[in-house]
This record gives C-alpha cells, structure tokens and sequence, in this order.
C-alpha cells in the first residue's frame, strides 16, 4: 500500500481528473451544439486526457481489485446512492422548487438502483460465457439487457440506447 499521505494525494488527484472528464465532456457537448467543432475536439481529447490520469492515480493508490471486489464495491457505491445519497437530495431540491434538479436527482437515484441490481445479477453470473449486450439510456442513465419500447424511468424510446 502506498504511505498515507502519497495515498490521501493520489486520492485527491484521482477525484479532480475525473470530475475534469466530465466537465470537459459537458463543454464538449455544448460547442458541438454551437458548431465548435475545434473546441469541441479539444475538450474531447481532454477529457480523455484526465481519464488516463485519472485511471493511473486510482491503480497506484490500490483502488482495483479483482473482478469480485469491484463488482462488490459497485453494489456498495449504486446502493448507497440510491438508498442514501439521492433520497436527500431529491427532497432538499422538491422543498427549494428546483424542478430540473429534482428531475436529475431521481432519474439518477431511479437508474442506481437498476445499476445495483445488474452489479449483483454479474456477481452471481461472473462465469456465464454467454455475451451479454447492455442498452444505455442517453437521457436518465438507466441500462437494461433488453431494448424496451421506451425507458422505464425517463420514457425515451427505447430506439435512442445506445448498445454497449
């Protein structure tokens, strides 16, 4: 194991690069809707830049374990979010009138919980050798293993998954 403080930094490093990934990601996203397309590609590279350190930080600090212990830590993290995390936060939004946070905070509390559960459906088939397809709704987060007609959470078509 790293010493404690090495740890606390990669730690640290780790959370800003991957919150710069996703800023960088959204800023992307908006200049492509503006027509920027150089801006975009350069916030798209990146984004991708900071995953990489992101990612190199999180396996020096020890962070990765085997296929089990990771499968179990997403359990852990979906289930916190969705039992703990997302309860407050949707009421302290509801209590403000913050209708679009309020939106955003139970259509992702909603798809944690779907997340937790396909956490634990792998844990319990990690060694079925049939390949499985996991559709992505572009608008709530939420993932099935089956194309719906339309999301269960946020009501898009099933058309716009994306396939993973």
């Amino acid at each position: 194991m790293v010493e404690n403080k090495t740890y606390e930094n990669l730690m640290v490093a780790f959370a800003g690069e991957s919150q710069a990934n996703r800023k960088y990601l959204a800023y992307a996203k908006k200049a492509e809707k503006e027509g920027k397309i150089n801006a975009a590609k350069l916030f798209r590279a990146a984004s991708d830049a900071e995953t990489l350190h992101a990612l190199k930080h999180f396996e020096v600090a020890g962070k990765v374990g085997s296929t089990v212990d990771n499968l179990k830590d997403g359990i852990a993290g979906e289930t916190h979010e969705y039992k703990e995390m997302y309860p407050d936060f949707v009421k302290e939004a509801e209590s403000v009138g913050n209708k679009a946070a309020l939106m955003s905070f139970t259509f992702a509390m909603k798809a944690e919980e779907m997340h937790a559960k396909l956490y634990q459906d792998a844990l319990e088939n990690l060694d079925q050798t049939e390949e499985i397809f996991y559709l992505l709704c572009p608008v709530c987060g939420n993932i099935e293993k089956i194309r719906p007609d339309k999301c269960s959470i946020c009501g898009v078509s099933g058309e716009k998954f994306i396939q993973y």
